[in-house]
């Protein structure tokens, strides 16, 4: 539902980051997976990875492949595919041509392969062990991220390991003396809320920057208001008869999302611009608070001042933070499984999967990796609360013909929060009536 995909805006975000020394991700290390240290086992395997070569993810990946190849004697084929990996991979796998394992975020992974039931169930990764830890996969890599996955057609959701996650939340400076008057404490209601968007106002600063035509974006907040609500959008939208958007708690936050419109608390013009104006507005102090990707970090890592403290909060009422997780995959038909596996444990030590922090500048499954400064209230979130897929993972479609422009018209004010809710209950109907 983003702008571009997930995938697409995170890596080309994360691209611009400044590669640091590899140090300790090249460290020679314990490569068993419950044999004797150093053993060298040999074999092979084939790897496609998203990355192109130059991008920090790769680098801090070509590092663990060869101290991975001198510790355990496996030689890997390493294609660096870049973004196309998605599409490539299916009619590989239909000509049995196919790596035996890749990588991609996992609503890719879906899509491409687990959906189809092409994708490998990774479980037995879990019992292997971290070289050089005493643990097992299992116990570095936290359940839940597993959990919130969607399901292939055999009811499994491990198709994907992960060793980066993203988020979405409300961004803003901490060191903003405008916001630090006016939020001293992060609010745990909606109209706590608004008395921050109040007295900003007052200020005659912008409660929300928004670029406006970004539906994927501005939607966060209502998909997480609607969550705080106990509605799923997952379930809301998959309802054939539209019955589901007459909850209660779907039209508060409707009329949440209304109250942010009408209430003047959005920057001035913002139905009217186009990314990235207000987004660069934001990063000059124009505005409080911005919903989107935890990439944004990223985006705007040259335009903000020295001064600049990035903070982050779920927007009020919130209880489970947004989950979007890249990984190891591998095709139900690889070959060379056990090699692949192997790999893929090896990557997780700590000392190795910290590249993904220092050098790449993103997040890592293991809540003891510290994530970098700009993210920390990100990993915060991710560690202490329960984690969800951002809007359930719903996908195709239905964004583009059903919610989108409906949710734009409730954005722009242009509909009321009953007009956009009756909207989408009667697209809802209309569409899924399309889908046989």
């Amino acid at each position: 539902m983003p702008r571009t995909s997930i995938t697409t805006r995170r890596v080309l975000a994360t691209a611009a980051v400044t590669a640091l020394a590899l140090g300790a991700t090249a460290c020679g290390s314990d490569a068993g997976t419950g044999t004797a240290k150093d053993a060298k086992s040999g074999g092979s395997f084939a790897y496609w990875s998203m990355w192109r070569a130059d991008e920090p993810q790769a680098k801090v990946l070509k590092a663990a492949l060869d101290q991975f190849q001198t510790d355990t004697g496996i030689k890997v084929d390493v294609t660096w595919t870049g973004r196309d990996v998605t599409k490539k991979i299916g009619p590989a796998i239909a000509a049995g041509k196919a790596p035996d394992l890749w990588d991609q975020g996992a609503d890719a992974v879906y899509g491409a392969t687990a959906q189809a039931g092409q994708a490998l169930d990774l479980s037995d990764v879990l019992a292997l062990d971290v070289p050089g830890e005493g643990k097992k996969v299992s116990d570095v890599l936290p359940a839940k991220y597993l959990d919130a996955l969607a399901k292939d057609p055999e009811g499994k959701n491990h198709y994907v390991i992960p060793y980066e996650v993203a988020s979405a939340a409300l961004f803003y400076n901490a060191a903003d003396p405008d916001l630090a008057a006016a939020m001293p404490t992060a609010p745990t209601g909606w109209d706590g809320f608004l008395k921050v968007c109040d007295a900003l106002k007052a200020k005659g600063k912008a409660c929300l920057t928004s670029d406006g035509e970004l539906a994927w974006e501005n939607g966060l907040t209502l998909d997480y208001l609607l969550s705080a609500g106990g509605v799923h959008f997952g379930a809301l939208s998959a309802d054939r008869t539209g019955a589901s958007w007459d909850a209660p708690a779907v039209l508060t936050a409707a009329r949440q999302i209304e109250q942010l419109v009408k209430g003047g608390y959005l920057n001035s013009g913002y139905d009217a611009t186009k990314y990235p104006a207000q987004e660069t507005n934001w990063a000059a102090g124009k505005g409080a608070f911005y919903a989107d990707g935890s990439w944004v970090t990223d985006e705007v890592a040259k335009e903000v001042p020295a001064s600049w403290k990035m903070g982050a909060m779920l927007p009020p009422g919130a209880t489970e933070a947004d989950s979007m997780v890249f990984g190891f995959a591998m095709p139900k038909k690889a070959k060379n499984v056990a090699q692949a596996q192997r790999f893929i444990a090896y990557f997780l030590q700590k000392k190795t999967l910290s590249g993904i922090s220092t050098v790449a500048g993103n997040i890592t499954p293991r809540s003891d990796i510290p994530a970098p400064a700009v993210l920390a209230d990100i990993q915060k979130a991710l560690d202490s609360a329960p984690v969800r897929l951002t809007y359930d993972g719903v996908a195709g479609d239905y964004p583009t013909k059903v919610f989108n422009q409906n949710f734009l018209d409730l954005w722009h004010g242009k509909t009321t929060a009953d007009q956009f809710v009756a909207k989408m209950k009667s697209g809802q109907v209309a569409f899924w009536k399309t889908q046989g």
